[in-house]
């Protein structure tokens, strides 16, 4: 199946290198570019892409608040947003990934390393550096009136203690596989559990259910560190 995406970057000469990069791939192809994030989310609306490529810093109406309206929009539920940004810890990103992103991704990020970014939300998978998102979630996830909450204490009710544990080692960035050699289980064991608790949370993707862990106090953020 091929990946469609959407382009949305304020820099011409940024959405060309990313259309010529996606184009030679033969399992995606760019199916539009938008230079501002109402044109992202126009356009979004128009071709059902599977995955918007989002700069978070645009003129006009940035990546921030044209991922809430994407995310937020029931006929668009199978539209992943992937961020780009300069920065890959900012409170924007981390608002963002609040408003239903699946992940973000450095303007220098390599192009392998780019493909591989749309295939994985693509694919219904967060993205989140391992390096980035203890900090991105001490800083600001867990951090009171930055967003929307998503989940409460009693909102985890309905999982189960086994979807639970999973999902407090997934919000500690944990990779399936390396929840199954925890729990001497195999990771498609661990996708599941994964899967069942999105479904009975209402999750959008693993990085929803990051954020979820931490407001609902399945786990609690480490004390803050300096950069």
């Amino acid at each position: 199946m091929t990946i469609r995406v959407l382009l949305a970057d304020d820099q011409a000469l940024l959405r060309a290198t990313f259309r010529i990069l996606i184009d030679s791939c033969d399992d995606m192809e760019v199916v539009a570019e938008a230079t501002d994030g109402a044109e992202a989310a126009d356009l979004a609306r128009v071709h059902r892409p599977d995955v918007i490529l989002m700069d978070i810093r645009m003129p006009g109406t940035d990546g921030l608040a044209a991922t809430s309206v994407i995310c937020a929009d029931p006929e668009l539920s199978d539209t992943r947003v992937l961020i780009l940004t300069t920065f890959e810890i900012d409170e924007y990103v981390a608002q963002a990934l609040r408003s239903g992103a699946s992940g973000f991704l450095g303007k220098d990020v390599t192009a392998d390393a780019l493909l591989a970014g749309i295939r994985t939300v693509a694919a219904g998978d967060s993205l989140l550096s391992p390096g980035a998102t203890r900090t991105l979630i001490t800083r600001f996830l867990a951090a009171p009136g930055l967003g929307t909450r998503l989940a409460a204490a009693d909102d985890l009710t309905g999982l189960t203690g086994r979807e639970r544990e999973v999902m407090a080692w997934v919000a500690e960035g944990h990779s399936n596989e390396k929840i199954a050699e925890k729990l001497f289980v195999s990771p498609l064991t661990v996708r599941t559990h994964v899967h069942r608790a999105m479904t009975k949370l209402g999750a959008r993707d693993r990085a929803q259910l990051v954020v979820m862990a931490y407001q609902s106090g399945l786990v609690q953020a480490p004390p803050s560190e300096e950069r």
